[in-house]
């Protein structure tokens, strides 16, 4: 591979973990907003009309999301072992939300409090539940995150770091040489001096 494909590589590399990262997180959080499932509740003979979102099924995707998005963003500032931990922690966020989105995609317990909640009955038990397509919607933004924290895992030790650009080659900046003292039979130079604020007589 050449000197120029392999920092191309990683471009390409860091920018589809940053899109997938983010635009995963984002659809899991609007996903969990939304009414998941809807249905009735007996109420005096009649029948009232339920539903619950997201949040309410199972609050773990929105959750997971947000823990998602910071460790995308610590991804950057951190190098080496806290690198490859923090990537980790977004592939298991992604995995988590995908696999919480598919267990409450047909779940009926958030229906169930919310209908006893309608009737004022405990016992009540929603009727006619069905579910929207959303919960799907929050496992597709799960799994745009797994693959965000698969790339960094894969491709992040090659990715810069935050402080990079002040440390390109790892070694630290040289340190400005001392000013000479002004030559005490220049009087223009002692005026210089003491308009920069030196003592014109401190290394005399």
């Amino acid at each position: 591979m050449s000197r120029d494909a392999a920092p191309s590589s990683g471009r390409r590399s860091l920018t589809a973990a940053l899109v997938l990262g983010a635009v995963g997180a984002a659809v899991v959080l609007f996903a969990a907003g939304e009414t998941w499932a809807t249905g009735s509740a007996p109420v005096a003979g009649a029948h009232e009309p339920v539903s619950v979102s997201g949040k309410a099924v199972t609050g773990i995707p929105d959750a997971l999301a947000l823990v998602g998005l910071a460790a995308l963003v610590a991804v950057f500032a951190v190098r080496r072992t806290g690198r490859v931990v923090v990537s980790v922690l977004l592939a298991v966020c992604g995995a988590g939300v995908l696999w919480t989105a598919v267990a409450g995609a047909s779940g009926t317990g958030a229906l169930d409090a919310a209908a006893a909640k309608a009737s004022g009955l405990t016992a009540t038990t929603v009727q006619h539940a069905s579910h929207s397509g959303w919960p799907w919607v929050a496992a597709a933004g799960g799994l745009l995150l797994l693959c965000s924290g698969l790339i960094a895992v894969a491709r992040g030790g090659s990715w810069p770091a935050m402080s990079s650009r002040y440390e390109r080659d790892g070694t630290p900046r040289p340190r400005r040489a001392p000013r000479k003292a002004p030559d005490p039979e220049a009087p223009g130079e002692i005026w210089k001096a003491l308009d920069r604020g030196e003592d014109p007589t401190a290394d005399l």
